[in-house]
């Protein structure tokens, strides 16, 4: 796909025995060393490679695949350790499983960056990319880079283009006029992270316009309605993301409701609303700036007026014209509507507050019962009609709060007694009869624009020709390559337009000159399928086969932050369905289960008076911390790490200082998965002393056992050898259920902990033989997915065969966990006073009697009897004198 990696050898490595080595033998843990020689030999052995045929089932364990920005953080290191578990454990498990990485390489980052650097932004990704791989290998993920992927390169967005292609084929891809972000100084289109808060281009500073212009769409909204429902099927999804999802599909019941035009029969406006049971309150109308209506419906006389108040509007961005906290504005056009129930004439407006691409670009006004409107009709003088009555709401209407409850319709004609639920129905029905409304079903979602005026994206497949019209590049003319090189100055527009050797073509279909599309993809494009390229990623027929993508799909587990939680998620499920149409794939979902991993914050210090941060560096004294300059006392905080707040914590430092498996095992013990972690030093090196203490165990435990072969348990077992056991399996039934269905990967660790202690604890001199082998095999296993270097380390040193990373997980021996005899504790008077050893199968009268004849009660009843004895057994003998 791209030049091939130049792969460490093995080097000085034993081929029969890796772990000989100058390290080896002098008994100290040197991660560093260690970790370099265990990767090594991973790669030279293949150990991560995924297994393509046979009859293992297939496991898909997928990070979502990162920007390459050059620089590796802890969300990163989180993120990928996480799903790394996962892969190990299922490989132990007896599952093929598929486990890649790839690079979300285009965008503005990368373009912005070749600008300010004068460097070409794809040599500057490439660049990142080794850097970042090279990261990513240090922390000894299980990852498969045979499949590696970057949406950059040509043999990724061929695909991405023949994609295309198919939805183009299908009716789902159009191109449509569009409102975008204009930067007038510089020329440009802006993507909304480009436009600040004041509404500013990041770079000229110019008050960014919004524009008209020719843009390409894809129709998720036809797809809204199984979008929508098959989110009851997502069980493995956090209920979190799929609210989010429901609510940004936004399924709303109503009605559109025509109001004709006053002195225009054949002219009309259309509104859809949710409650048709306020129509007989509506007191005007208002249309988006951009309405086609607009120009038609104005009045001379407002003329002037209109256009000063559009080209103001066309100012202002999407976000800050739906701001909640930003005061509505608007003008009348000059024309009035009647109400279809009441008769009423209506005045006609426009808003900065309605949207031309939501509903129909028209909404009513409905003062006394929408919150907005109220707002509107005060600061413009427009009427208020109260049609929904119930206790408080005139009240209510009358302080400047809309009444939104149910209650019963008032001045509202023949409905007036009628509950505002059933008018919705009511209204509605009359007004079909009359021919002004229509029940109507319609989504907050709108289809998904993919055009983006910039450079670095995939090239859209399309030649404009006058005669034929847009016409689709032949599939064997794929891929349209990015032209390289090219002078990327951020103004004036596309940057593609600007090369006429590459724009001018000749039509595919008349032969005669055409041009081509100078669009570039949104790069959710190439993230929406990404994860279908894995399971076939050398295809050169086409982007994937089907016989591979039942394989492999849908994605298992699928892992990644909560921010995608909409957009990329959303896009990946439209895409993968619009594909099952297309009859490319046969399964509905992409991904089967989602993790969305908790944020990893740092100590913060902030001045409060001036909100600047303070880098811990510059604080002298962290128990009484204060502003360096002003000597303010700052605020302490745990906050996102980043580098604005000089909170971040460099992985590379804690790798070179502790190990990547110490980084693992702290990122993996400080936190559950899903919630936030706190970085703290401080448990860093509490990971790595436990670490230390595995090692001095399996150090002790290698000068009594000469190989991991299963040995032959002697008949009868010493109490030590069954309360090792017994540690041992129930061990295994914890750390395994922690890693099946809810991934608890922080209390997993915490029973390893406990493993190692009941160990330790017991003593290596007082095992047979056959049980400590069993314990330290069980042991070195379930520690593989967390701490893999120092697990294969010591499965080499206690005599395992191959890697340990090819062996079975451990397998629960319920025999293990049955008890010949349990302690109780002995309380007097609800104090613990004691514990006592009795067996297992003691009732609840052999407790008593052995509790009252123990040495507990005759300390602590002095010879009386108890006056009362309350037995739990297994638990505890309660005494009360």
């Amino acid at each position: 796909m791209w030049h091939d990696r130049n792969l460490p050898s093995a080097g000085s490595v034993n081929a029969a025995n890796p772990a000989v080595d100058a390290s080896a033998q002098t008994g100290r843990y040197d991660p560093t060393a260690l970790e370099q020689r265990w990767q090594e030999s991973w790669k030279a052995d293949g150990v991560d490679t995924t297994e393509e045929g046979g009859e293992k089932p297939g496991f898909f364990a997928l990070s979502m695949f990162p920007y390459p920005s050059g620089s590796l953080h802890m969300g990163h290191v989180r993120n990928y350790v996480i799903t790394d578990v996962i892969a190990r454990v299922q490989r132990m498990r007896g599952h093929a499983v598929l486990h890649p990485m790839g690079w979300d390489a285009f965008g503005l980052p990368a373009e912005n960056a070749a600008i300010e650097r004068n460097v070409d932004p794809g040599e500057w990704t490439d660049h990142n990319i080794d850097q970042m791989r090279a990261q990513l290998d240090r922390l000894g993920l299980s990852i498969d880079w045979s499949r590696e992927q970057a949406t950059c390169h040509s043999d990724y967005y061929r695909w991405t283009q023949w994609l295309f292609l198919e939805l183009l084929e299908g009716g789902l891809a159009y191109r449509k006029n569009a409102t975008v972000n204009w930067d007038p100084v510089d020329q440009t289109v802006l993507a909304n992270e480009q436009v600040d808060g004041d509404g500013r281009s990041w770079r000229s500073g110019a008050l960014v316009e919004q524009r008209q212009l020719n843009q390409w769409f894809l129709r998720i909204t036809d797809y809204a309605e199984p979008l929508l429902n098959d989110l009851d099927a997502l069980k493995g999804w956090p209920e979190r993301v799929r609210t989010m999802q429901a609510n940004w599909i936004g399924r709303s019941e109503g009605a559109e409701i025509s109001f004709s035009v006053e002195g225009a029969e054949d002219q009309g406006i259309t509104v859809f609303t949710t409650r048709p049971d306020t129509l007989a309150g509506a007191s005007y109308v208002v249309l988006a700036p951009e309405n086609e209506l607009v120009d038609s419906l104005t009045s001379a006389e407002q003329k002037n007026t209109v256009e000063a108040f559009r080209k103001e509007v066309a100012r202002l961005s999407t976000i800050e014209r739906t701001s909640d906290d930003r005061p509505k504005r608007g003008v009348p056009i000059g024309s009035h509507v009647i109400n279809p129930l009441t008769g009423a004439v209506l005045p006609v407006w426009i808003a900065d507050y309605v949207l031309d691409e939501y509903g129909t670009g028209a909404v009513m006004g409905v003062p006394a019962h929408d919150q907005r409107d109220i707002a509107f009709a005060q600061s413009n003088g427009l009427p208020i009609q109260q049609v929904i009555d119930a206790e408080g709401a005139a009240e209510a209407i009358a302080a400047g709060q809309a009444w939104t409850d149910a209650g019963t319709l008032i001045n509202s004609g023949s409905f007036d007694g009628t509950a505002s639920s059933e008018a919705k129905g009511a209204i509605t029905g009359h007004g079909a009869e009359q021919g002004w409304a229509t029940s109507k079903v319609t989504y907050r979602l709108r289809d998904w624009l993919i055009s983006r005026q910039r450079y670095w994206g995939c090239p859209i497949p399309v030649i404009h020709c006058d005669d034929c019209g847009a016409v689709p590049v032949p599939r064997e003319d794929l891929p349209v390559e990015l032209p390289r090189g090219i002078d990327l100055s951020g103004k004036g527009g596309s940057p593609l337009s600007q090369q006429s050797d590459w724009v001018n073509v000749a039509c595919p279909c008349c032969g005669k000159p055409a041009k081509r599309e100078t669009d570039t993809m949104d790069t959710f494009m190439c993230s929406s399928w990404y994860f279908l390229r894995f399971a076939d990623p050398h295809n050169t027929e086409k982007p994937f086969s089907r016989e591979a993508v039942n394989r492999w799909l849908p994605v298992k587990q699928y892992v990644g932050g909560i921010e995608h939680a909409i957009l990329h998620l959303l896009y990946a499920r439209f895409f993968t369905k619009a594909l099952k149409d297309r009859g490319l794939v046969d399964i509905n979902e992409p991904f089967e289960r989602l993790l969305t991993q908790g944020m990893v914050q740092g100590i913060t210090y902030r001045n409060a008076t001036t909100g600047k941060y303070i880098a811990p560096a510059d604080v002298a004294d962290p128990d009484n911390p204060r502003d360096p300059n002003t000597g303010d006392k700052l605020e302490v905080l745990f906050e996102k790490m980043s580098k604005s707040k000089y909170n971040g914590v460099d992985p590379a430092a804690v790798i070179n200082r502790y190990g990547a498996d110490t980084a693992r095992m702290f990122i993996l013990f400080k936190a559950p998965p899903e919630k936030d972690l706190e970085w703290d030093d401080a448990d860093v090196e509490g990971q790595f002393r436990f670490l230390q203490r595995l090692w001095r165990l399996v150090e002790a435990g290698a000068a009594r056992i000469d190989s991991l072969e299963p040995m032959q348990r002697p008949a009868d077992l010493s109490d030590a050898d069954s309360d090792v056991r017994r540690a041992l399996h129930l061990a295994i039934e914890a750390v395994s259920e922690d890693l099946s269905d809810e991934i608890q990967l922080n209390t997993a660790i915490s029973e390893l902990m406990k493993l190692s202690n009941a160990i330790s604890s017991t003593g290596i001199e007082a095992l047979s033989a056959p049980v400590l082998q069993e314990a330290l095999s069980g042991l070195v296993r379930l520690l593989a997915p967390f701490a893999p270097h120092l697990a294969e380390e010591f499965w080499s040193r206690l005599g395992g065969s191959g890697s340990v990373h090819r062996q079975s997980w451990p397998v629960l021996d319920p025999t293990a966990l049955v008890q010949d005899s349990v302690e109780v504790v002995i309380q007097v008077k609800g104090k613990v006073r004691g514990k006592l050893q009795v067996p297992a199968s003691a009732n609840k009268e052999e407790l008593e009697r052995l509790a009252l004849a123990s040495d507990v009660a005759e300390k602590w009843l002095e010879g009386a009897a108890p006056r009362r004895v309350i037995v739990v057994p297994g638990k505890l003998v309660n005494l009360v004198p």
